[in-house]
Formats: structure tokens, C-alpha cells, sequence
């Protein structure tokens, strides 16, 4: 009975490197990965891809950078502040920046504690209306010591009268006028205090969707602390975040340009005196002893060219020696670097 000719061959058949190799690829290669495009088209992407969570109805407007930025501006805000209100009350008022984030206008009247004191403010130019949110016991405690006492934690939570909420206004002035003083450099800004509430839950300042820029500071005042928040719809802040952007940019592209010193006559006449030396070798000071009429210092034959050419006595470029005819010259390769000084700014720092 005759052997089966196809079975033969497949029994003699002998893969080689190179097949398996393909093979092993095939099999161990990634698989493509279906990624849907902003404009509903589809295309399939080999290897793994990153993939980051995005929460639709807490969208974040500001990039990390941005934040950050925020964050500097608000912590030079939060510096100021108490310095003012502990000048202002005559006793030491520590503030501490606990939360800087973006988050829902619901969520944020969702979070503020009852009772409370709620004080909603505008700065004009800009539109919509802010909120900062001061816990009764602090507000209570610092009515107390601007009427003269001395400062103690007031036990009580309580709603506030209306002789309390006036002075605190003034408090909240401070507070306001220096939020408005942080944005100087992008626009004038002036504070007003609109109106004062109790309870988050009945607010309706910005639709429930907007999103808000919340700041949360751990206050201690005396023996009490507590929590301020202030919340400011992004909407309102938008305008100068924007321009604090384009200035950014504006001064990230801008290129320094030398200016050229005008010429004076006067300067023909100015004698500067000019000296080429070379960093030659160091011996030491047995073999300087020594030296005599007719010995011989070996120098390294990269020095011609290291030649550092100095100005009344500052070095300031570095040559290639040489001859020119009956000439000793010097040919300039480069400029040395000069150091510079950094100056140092005092007052309100630019974001």
C-alpha cells in the first residue's frame, strides 16, 4: 500500500528561524485597540493606550498649570489677608489655604454647614455673584473682640443679629479688597457686598450646573478655629484668567533685545588695556626653585588655542594665537559668559 504523498511532506517539512520568529510575533504581538475620535469616527490604534477618567458633570475648565497658578496667587492672597486682619483686630488671625479645586455650584451650596453665616458679594466689573461662607462660632468670636473682648471661642452656633452681621461686614470688606487687590495686574477690580444669608440650601446665585472656583481656609483665631470658604462662579473669574493667560504667553515669547549703546566721541580717547594670557601648567614650588636660564617647561599643545584675551583686567574672550606677518596675534572663537545678578523684588509677587 503506497504512502500518502501529502502526509509525507508535511512529516518532512521543517520550519526556519525565520518563520518561527514570525510565528512568535504573531501570537505575542498587542492587540489593536478601537478608539472613537471627537467626531464619532472610529480607528483601531496597536499597543496600549492611556486612558483617563473624564466626569462629565464636573468638568474641569482649568489645566493643572492653571491651578497651579491659582494656587500661588491665592497663597500670596491668604499671606496678605492676615496680616491686614490681625493689624486690623489688634490680635494674631492665622489663616491656611486647606482646598483650592473647580467643582458644581450644587455641590458646593450642597457642602456649606447650617447654621452658617453666608455673605454674597460682586466685584465690578465682572459678572455673577461670589460667596463666602464664615462658621457663626468665628464670626461670633471676632464680633466679640472688635466690641472689645478679648477674643474667646463663643460656644454658641447660632444665626447672627443684625448689629453682628454689620460688623462683620467689615471683616468681609478686608477680605474682598484683598481678593480684588491679588488681580491688579490684570484688571481693576471693586468689591460690593450685595446681600447676606443663612442657609446654602435656598441660594440660586448661578444655575445649579456652573462650575465654581471653591477656596477653603482653616482659620484660628484666639482658641477658635474654624473654616472660611469662598466660592466664585468661574464664569465671573473667566475675563482675567484669560488675560492672565495671554500675558503669559505674551511675555514667554517676547525676545530680549539687545540694545546697542550710542557711540560718543568722547570714547576715541579712552585707552583700555588689553592682555592675552594662557592657564599654562601648575608645578610646584621645589621645582620653581630650580628653574634656571635655558630650562625648558613643557606646555600642552591645546594651549595656543584656550588663550583668554582680558579687558582692563576682566577676561572676557577666549582666542586662538597666532602669526600675522611679523605679528603676535590673537584670533577671538569666543565670548566668555558674563555672570549675572538676580534682583530681588519685594511686595505683591506677579503671577
Amino acid at each position: 500500500m503506497a504512502d500518502d504523498p501529502n502526509k509525507a511532506a508535511d512529516v518532512n517539512a521543517v520550519l526556519d528561524q525565520s518563520e518561527i520568529d514570525r510565528l512568535l510575533s504573531q501570537q505575542t504581538a498587542a492587540p489593536k485597540q478601537q478608539v472613537f475620535q471627537a467626531t464619532a469616527s472610529r480607528h483601531f490604534v496597536e499597543g496600549n493606550i492611556k486612558i483617563e477618567p473624564y466626569d462629565f458633570r464636573n468638568p474641569v475648565f482649568l489645566t493643572e498649570m492653571e491651578l497651579r497658578r491659582l494656587r500661588l496667587l491665592h497663597e500670596d492672597f491668604i499671606r496678605y489677608l492676615s496680616a491686614r486682619l490681625s493689624l486690623f483686630l489688634r490680635m494674631e488671625f492665622g489663616l491656611k489655604m486647606a482646598k483650592l479645586t473647580t467643582l458644581a455650584y450644587s455641590k458646593f451650596t450642597d457642602s456649606l454647614p447650617s447654621p452658617t453665616h453666608l455673605c454674597l458679594f460682586k466685584t465690578e466689573p465682572l459678572l455673577g455673584v461670589g460667596i463666602i461662607d464664615i462658621n457663626p462660632r468665628l464670626a461670633l468670636t471676632i464680633a466679640d473682640r472688635m466690641l472689645g473682648g478679648r477674643g474667646h471661642s463663643v460656644k454658641l452656633e447660632r444665626y447672627l443679629t443684625e448689629i453682628e452681621i454689620a460688623l462683620i461686614e467689615d471683616i468681609i470688606t478686608i477680605f474682598l479688597e484683598e481678593w480684588c487687590a491679588q488681580w491688579k495686574n490684570e484688571q481693576e477690580l471693586h468689591p460690593m457686598i450685595i446681600g447676606h444669608e443663612n442657609n446654602g440650601r435656598f441660594l440660586q446665585t448661578s444655575p445649579n450646573d456652573a462650575i465654581v472656583l471653591a477656596l477653603s481656609l482653616e482659620a484660628s483665631f484666639g482658641d477658635c478655629s474654624e473654616q472660611i470658604q469662598i466660592g466664585i462662579p468661574y464664569y465671573t473669574i473667566e475675563p482675567i484668567v484669560r488675560k492672565m493667560q495671554s500675558r503669559r504667553q505674551k511675555d514667554n515669547a517676547s525676545t530680549t533685545v539687545e540694545k546697542r549703546s550710542a557711540w560718543l566721541p568722547s570714547y576715541n580717547h579712552i585707552q583700555v588695556p588689553v592682555r592675552a594670557e594662557w592657564n599654562a601648567c601648575e608645578v610646584n614650588l621645589r621645582e620653581i626653585i630650580n628653574l634656571r636660564v635655558g630650562d625648558v617647561i613643557e606646555l600642552p599643545p591645546t594651549l595656543f588655542e584656550n588663550t583668554r584675551v582680558l579687558l582692563n583686567g576682566a577676561p572676557k574672550f577666549v582666542g586662538k594665537i597666532g602669526l600675522d606677518s611679523d605679528h603676535v596675534a590673537v584670533q577671538i572663537t569666543q565670548k566668555i559668559p558674563q555672570p549675572t545678578e538676580n534682583a530681588n523684588h519685594d511686595g505683591r509677587k506677579d503671577t
